[in-house]
């Protein structure tokens, strides 16, 4: 027996408002998912949430500043992880405490890495190649010296002891002929000391290992009685000469807007090491992923206040010989593989 027609609409339209409301409901559900694909930056691959360590080197360097700024976008790319910055001599004590398990992760340069024969040496891994550094000899702009081989009888700084700028010092000293043990005075301090003891006319010359510009540099170029910046050209070959672990430098120029008040419009020539990102094998490979992005990530936001970071680049950042890549960060490049 056929339903009376007014039964039949008023179920279609029971049906017809469950379905709108089923509808709206769904919409809202992908609305609020899509939200918060957007505001969660969750997405991705499981991570540790226990607190992780960042060596990165002395006061007013450019390990620092890169590490300051690094840790404000690990903020965003790792939530729930707190990142500490720990202060290190530099590039070789960084090696070390990661080798060792007190640091989680750090900034080095390739000669230091290759260089470093201790426990861990072969747990060491990259998470990408960063920028790099130049070495810069600093002078009070009035000086006589014209070469690294004019620095004998002369107090010189030349990093602290276990800094990558005390290791290229040491070997650069060796290239001019020079032992820095009786020729020089040799004095263990970093860019955190030099400038001011350049400048109370404590040091002669300083050698410093950094980014271009290195601030703390930058700054004294803008100070009276002023600064000039000294070539180490005509030690490249002679560098090159002593050995396989000296391919790690390469002949480099200091273009003349480095420095504009020192250089007066002059580029000098000099030589320039890569800096990398270094973990363990024994780094979770999700945070290791993540983290590999946000330095790839964070370059422009981070080459707006250290320039060297500018020099960051995806297509460069694989290439971190001595040190293969870490499984997370190789993960990381397939992912964004053209």
């Amino acid at each position: 027996m056929d339903l009376p027609r007014p039964v039949v609409r008023l179920r279609d339209a029971a049906l017809g408002r469950r379905r709108r409301v089923l509808q709206a409901l769904l919409a809202g559900v992908s609305v609020l998912a899509l939200l918060l694909w957007w505001l969660l930056p969750n997405a991705g691959p499981s991570y540790p949430r226990a607190p992780m360590s960042l060596a990165t080197g002395v006061a007013n360097g450019v390990y620092e500043k890169y590490g300051l700024l690094l840790k404000g976008d690990l903020h965003t790319a790792l939530p729930g992880v707190r990142v500490n910055l720990v202060h290190t001599e530099g590039s070789v004590d960084n090696i070390k405490r990661v080798a060792s398990g007190r640091a989680d992760f750090t900034i080095a340069a390739a000669d230091a890495v290759a260089d470093y024969n201790g426990p861990g040496k072969d747990q060491l891994r990259a998470c990408a190649r960063l920028y790099d550094d130049y070495m810069q000899l600093v002078v009070p702009s009035d000086s006589t010296v014209r070469s690294a081989r004019d620095l004998r009888g002369l107090r010189v700084g030349v990093g602290q002891a276990d800094s990558g700028v005390n290791l290229i010092t040491r070997r650069l000293f060796a290239a001019a002929g020079l032992d820095i043990t009786k020729d020089v005075d040799a004095i263990p301090v970093g860019i955190d000391q030099a400038p001011a003891m350049l400048r109370d006319k404590q040091l002669d010359a300083f050698f410093w290992s950094g980014g271009l510009p290195t601030a703390a540099v930058a700054e004294m170029a803008h100070s009276s009685p002023g600064i000039k910046l000294v070539q180490l050209g005509d030690l490249v070959a002679k560098l090159h000469s002593m050995g396989p672990q000296m391919s790690y430098y390469r002949q480099a120029v200091m273009p003349a807007d480095a420095y504009p008040q020192a250089q007066k419009g002059q580029a000098i020539a000099t030589i320039a090491v890569a800096n990398l990102l270094v973990t363990t094998d024994r780094a979770n490979t999700g945070l290791v992923e993540r983290l590999t992005r946000a330095v790839i990530d964070s370059r422009d936001a981070i080459g707006k206040e250290v320039h060297a970071a500018q020099l960051v680049d995806l297509r460069t950042a694989v290439f971190t010989d001595p040190l293969p890549l870490h499984v997370g960060a190789e993960r990381y490049y397939r992912s964004v593989k053209p």
